[in-house]
């Protein structure tokens, strides 16, 4: 039996981190969007993705796209929110 090709390992979904992982994760996150900049590049991303609408003559492939973005986005402001709390330890 051949072996899969190694050039599309990429399909395969990352392991997720561990908790500690994760948080020092969520921490840079945090750092990077820090300040009245991070607040105003939050609020461009929010606007372009979790705040826009698509209207009824929208293509599969548009709506497709979008939803691409708003997962990414919804996972950057996770990450930002995770690493913001101080309730959370390492």
């Amino acid at each position: 039996m051949s072996k899969p090709d190694p050039g599309w390992g990429w399909f395969e979904p990352a392991p997720p981190p561990d908790n500690s992982q994760r948080l020092v994760l969520a921490r840079a996150f945090a750092r990077a969007f820090s300040g009245a900049d991070g607040d105003l590049a939050l609020s461009h991303l929010r606007a372009l993705t979790l705040d826009r609408c698509l209207g009824p003559d929208a293509t599969d492939q548009a709506l497709r796209c979008l939803e691409g973005q708003r997962l990414l986005a919804a996972h950057i402001l996770s990450l930002v929110d995770q690493g913001r709390d101080p309730t959370l330890h390492m």
